[in-house]
């Protein structure tokens, strides 16, 4: 199938490198040419900006949009809206609130274009992996784009059938899954990432409690220098907590057992403050998922050994870089 992709960044740029091979046909635009030549060189077809690559589209023309969630993925969709024709589909697969996803697929139909919201996980390492996709919005869009998200998907891979689910029809178990309406793929995202907050947060403590028995002010019979590289290692296999957040863990403290390559200044994305919204909306109590994102807040004053965990981790799924310190 033949694809527009938006924004070639870590994730645009790999969602393209995993299409090509698999016979995609793949137009590409970004604001940085270099990053369009790169992309280019590797066999997909370049685009001068917007224009050009809406008309190097055949209709009905799909193009993914992979920015920074605010103003610079709204004004490219707004853009994009103007320069396409009915039928068309506009894919926001950022990290966008769901609730501009149900404005936006309001406003796109009364032009006749067709809108999805692309949940997308899989960070740095999904052009090897796989992307989990989270797909909400026009369903026939979904229906007519099935061979690229199929593509972009894990795949059932080695994973053993979960019992139960015997003659369900459903995409899941491949990596990707239409979860209905405008704004339900996002949704299900942000709940995710807020899940995912919850989760590092309690490595990154549990990893603090293991390196601080240590210190000399415990007792002598209850001191303990304890490997967290072979600890986390050995929890990988066999354990409840095994995960793919576990793998990350052993293979960051592998590398450097002391953190010492990270401060501990912990950003967040917004995904976790939108879950806590939803919650409150809802009425749901989220005491964990809330800790967790106060925990990141914190974690911009003082700097301690779980603050670093969780900094190595935003690395090595994401491949998100701290932020430079600040010079006097």
């Amino acid at each position: 199938m033949q694809l527009g992709m938006v924004g070639l960044g870590r994730m645009g740029a790999n969602l393209v490198r995993r299409l090509l091979p698999r016979g995609h046909a793949c137009v590409v635009f970004d604001a940085q040419s270099e990053a369009v030549q790169t992309l280019a060189a590797e066999g997909a077809k370049p685009a001068r900006d917007l224009r050009d690559l809406v008309h190097q589209l055949a209709a009905p023309r799909a193009i993914w949009v992979m920015l920074p969630a605010g103003d610079s993925t709204e004004s490219t969709l707004q853009e994009l809206a103007g320069l396409l024709s009915a039928g068309d589909i506009l894919i926001d697969g950022g990290n966008t609130h769901y609730v501009d996803d149900v404005r936006r697929a309001q406003s796109f139909q009364q032009q006749g274009l067709r809108y999805l919201d692309v949940g997308t996980s899989g960070g740095v390492w999904g052009l090897a992996r796989g992307y989990c996709l989270m797909i909400g919005g026009d369903a026939s869009a979904f229906e007519h784009l099935d061979p690229i998200f199929r593509d972009l998907a894990p795949g059932r891979g080695t994973l053993e059938p979960t019992p139960g689910r015997e003659g369900r029809t459903s995409t899941a178990d491949q990596g990707y899954l239409y979860t209905g309406p405008a704004g339900s793929g996002h949704f299900v995202k942000m709940i995710h990432n807020g899940i995912e907050y919850g989760m590092m947060q309690a490595f990154a403590e549990g990893f603090d409690i293991l390196k601080g028995a240590g210190q000399s002010f415990i007792p002598a019979e209850r001191r303990y220098n304890l490997d967290l590289a072979d600890i986390t290692e050995l929890w990988r296999r066999g354990s409840v907590v095994s995960s793919w957040l576990l793998d990350l863990s052993a293979m960051a403290l592998a590398q450097d057992p002391d953190l010492s390559s990270y401060s501990g200044h912990v950003e967040d994305s917004g995904e976790g403050r939108w879950t806590l919204l939803a919650a409150i909306e809802e009425a749901v109590p989220a005491e964990v998922l809330s800790a967790a994102l106060y925990a990141r807040f914190r974690s911009r004053q003082d700097h301690t050994f779980a603050e670093k965990t969780l900094s190595a981790l935003r690395k090595q799924f994401g491949g998100h870089q701290e932020p430079k310190k600040p010079t006097a």
